[in-house]
């Protein structure tokens, strides 16, 4: 799908990309989107190697991708993170904070973000071969996590009551608890089936002791009311409702759904 509007200078390219997809916007200073743009893969693909492959592809025919920007920012949607507290965190201990939730090698680039809304770097493992293609194409560019996009962008629009988000992609979902300012619970989960996904949702309102009766549920990403998803949750949960984007490109009629693809334009 395809959203334009009108073009503006002093351009800013945010590039999204998982093992699921890959997406893009255009923005101007002002933050307003000129360009959306994205892409499903045939299916889920499960190397680093097979993500380049499609975006090479994609890259060949999309011509607004052959621009030059003044700014380009690249985020990587993957499960390969954990999130460590300032207070714990050294930065010549990448491999240990990833390495009981993560299969790591030796040849693996480790990273991390910095969250100064909890006071806590999000430490992952960013796809080089990616960052590389990127980098014969624009030059310089700034890469993040998905999740350290995802909490900075929830942290600053959650007031004080608790909020239970839940980030929806094709083959994982992020879910995301914060109250008072302050994140109780934050985990990436795969799933291949609704019922993978409700017993990881029913499982952390458990673990939270909060009440799926009582518990109001934010959705986001890839769902509607519709899909099987919503469907097996609503069979437990009843306060559920869409986190739509405030997004000016949301304002004219348009076939994308507002609380999807939060990450790029929410």
């Amino acid at each position: 799908m395809n959203k334009n509007i009108e073009a503006t200078s002093n351009r800013k390219l945010s590039i999204q990309f998982s093992l699921d997809g890959f997406s893009f916007c255009i923005s101007n200073t002002l933050h307003q989107v000129s360009e959306f743009s994205s892409f499903n893969f045939l299916e889920t693909v499960n190397t680093p190697e097979l993500v380049l492959e499609n975006l090479q592809e994609i890259f060949k025919t999309e011509k607004s991708l052959q621009d030059d920007f003044e700014s380009v920012t690249v985020i990587h949607q993957n499960n390969l993170s954990t999130l460590v507290p300032n207070k714990y965190f050294k930065e010549d201990a990448l491999n240990n904070y990833l390495k009981y939730s993560v299969k790591t090698i030796a040849t693996d680039l480790i990273v991390y973000d910095e969250l100064e809304c909890i006071d806590t770097k999000n430490v992952y493992i960013p796809f080089v071969n990616i960052n590389n293609f990127l980098f014969q194409n624009f030059g310089e560019f700034e890469y993040k996590h998905h999740s350290s996009i995802l909490l900075e962008k929830l942290f600053l629009q959650s007031s004080a009551s608790l909020h239970f988000y839940v980030n929806i992609s094709h083959s994982i979902f992020d879910i995301v608890v914060i109250e008072d300012a302050k994140l109780l619970f934050y985990n990436i989960f795969e799933y291949q089936t609704k019922e993978d996904f409700i017993y990881y949702v029913l499982f952390t309102l458990e673990q939270l002791e909060l009440n799926p009766e009582e518990t109001i549920i934010s959705l986001l990403g890839d769902i509607d009311k519709e899909s099987s998803l919503f469907k097996v949750l609503y069979t437990y949960v009843r306060n559920i409702c869409f986190l739509n984007s405030k997004n000016t490109i949301f304002n004219d009629q348009t076939e994308i759904a507002k609380h999807s693809n939060f990450i790029l334009l929410g």
